[in-house]
């Protein structure tokens, strides 16, 4: 075993190249970027970086094997999905190594991640034979009313580095479910897990004879310009993508030229709201969860705590030693509770976002520095006397730093909450059940985690609203976003 707990076997079969019409192969221009490992910032492995030619290929390929799959029954996609599902969890051991490798997590929270990610194609295996149309008499009752949903076509699927194998099911097993081929382009951070995943889709689909080009794969350093032709080309008929709000924007100009179905799952700025009368307990090991998973670099991690005065003072006290107790180590170290950061670029903002708010008053109960050493990583960190209006909580801190602001009552919580572009997710504790009830009607964000620190579920309609994106993915409707709506009058 590597230091990265990575067997060489395993490594031996991975996948580093572009995936166009069913094969394996480096990108026409011959180069290749490195990958690293953040617990170490040293590099490990070698991948293909595509050009736009390689995409434009890809698309070709995926335009190519559109008929014939969109013509493979729905039983078959659901079979190829659930055999998919099978072998990740098969194999979650040594795919939670590779997460940890490129992305740093710890590994206990990697496997989770992986099961997680296999619930997607588990979930999506039985929505694809789940296609529901309508037919009716119209009430003039002079014809029928014929609706069906048909594949929207050839997608691109753009994926985010922060949960390697989670991102690319949650977008891959839909797309295929209702008849789509795609083209992935990964994140050029953490493309090994994504490689792995269009591997096993590909091998499963040759085994059973299923058209190849369903899926392809572009990792690349150039995003925009590998992208770009693709936006230009009237073939490509879908765009889904996680990231930050600035890159959607730009990606929905894109799209408006050929008028793109778009899903976009964009930045947050969750709150986590304490009224005065929660379970204080609960709420802190919730904000445990909201918070620190993944080192906080989550778009649906706590990202401001907003506490009421009375429990204020409590609240942070037992958050703070919560936090402080917590082991943060490389992954693969035994114990691990909190991973290093994606690269050094966020430890950079993220210690700056702290030191401006200690220059404007506010406490740092617990961590506060980055960790000398090698890696990337950062000390959970509790502040408390945090302003409203501080940059720490009006930007998306994608670390493991929790600011804590006070508030004195209910109208003024749900103001500070709604008090951003944003609405992605929120997160709520309270006893009260009228309480509970308001939080869920005037938050203002797609996802509401009510006495829970945890909102993500295959089964459950992922997605936000206002500046955090459109569409939704998971659920029923995450099939719903590949497909159009057709109505024939008979």
């Amino acid at each position: 075993m590597t230091a990265t707990m990575l067997s060489p076997a395993f490594v031996a079969h991975l996948p580093t190249g572009i995936l166009v019409g069913g094969h394996w192969g480096p990108a026409a221009g011959g180069a290749t970027f490195e990958v690293t490992d953040p617990a170490t910032a040293e590099p490990i492995f070698d991948v293909s970086d595509a050009i736009p030619a390689d995409a434009v290929r890809a698309l070709d390929a995926a335009h190519a094997a559109a008929p014939a799959w969109r013509a493979v029954p729905p039983r078959e996609r659901s079979e190829l999905l659930r055999a998919v599902f099978a072998r990740l969890v098969a194999r979650a051991d040594d795919i939670a190594a590779l997460i940890t490798a490129e992305a740093g997590k710890p590994l206990a929270e990697a496997r989770a991640e992986v099961l997680y990610g296999a619930e997607f194609l588990r979930w999506f295996a039985e929505q694809a034979v789940r296609a529901d149309g309508l037919v009716r008499m119209a009430p003039s009752g002079g014809n029928a009313q014929y609706v069906s949903r048909r594949p929207v076509g050839p997608s691109l699927l753009i994926t985010p580095w922060n949960f390697p194998i989670a991102m690319a099911t949650r977008k891959i097993a839909p797309a295929l479910a209702a008849g789509c081929t795609v083209v992935v382009k990964p994140a050029s951070l953490t493309p090994m897990t994504t490689l792995l995943v269009a591997e096993i889709i590909r091998s499963e689909a040759e085994a059973r004879g299923l058209p190849a080009g369903i899926v392809n794969v572009v990792p690349t350093t150039q995003a925009g310009p590998v992208t770009e032709p693709l936006f230009e080309d009237p073939r490509l008929r879908k765009v889904s993508f996680t990231g930050s709000t600035r890159v959607g924007q730009a990606l929905l100009a894109q799209a408006s030229k050929n008028v793109l179905r778009s899903s976009m799952e964009l930045g947050g700025n969750a709150p986590f709201v304490v009224f005065e009368d929660a379970d204080v307990d609960a709420a802190v090991e919730g904000a445990l969860v909201a918070k620190l998973r993944n080192s906080g670099q989550s778009c649906v991690a706590a990202n401001r705590f907003l506490v009421h005065d009375a429990v204020a003072r409590t609240f942070a006290d037992r958050f703070a030693a919560a936090v402080g107790a917590k082991v943060t180590a490389p992954g693969t170290r035994p114990g691990a509770e909190v991973g290093p950061l994606i690269d050094e670029a966020a430890v950079e903002k993220v210690s700056g976002l702290v030191d401006d708010a200690v220059a404007h008053g506010a406490q740092v109960l617990t961590g506060g520095a980055r960790l000398d050493g090698p890696g990337h990583f950062f000390e959970p960190t509790v502040l408390t006397g945090v302003d409203a209006d501080a940059r720490i909580v009006t930007e998306e801190i994608f670390g493991p730093v929790a600011p804590i602001v006070a508030f004195g009552s209910d109208d003024e919580a749900f103001e500070l909450a709604n008090g951003t572009p944003f609405g992605l997710a929120a997160y709520a504790y309270t006893t009260s059940l009228a309480r509970a009830r308001r939080a869920m009607d005037e938050i203002e964000a797609g996802m509401i985690g009510i006495n829970r620190g945890l909102v993500s579920d295959a089964s459950a309609p992922f997605g936000g609203v206002k500046a955090s994106g459109l569409g939704r993915e998971g659920g029923e409707a995450g099939m719903e976003e590949y497909q159009e709506t057709v109505y024939v009058a008979l």
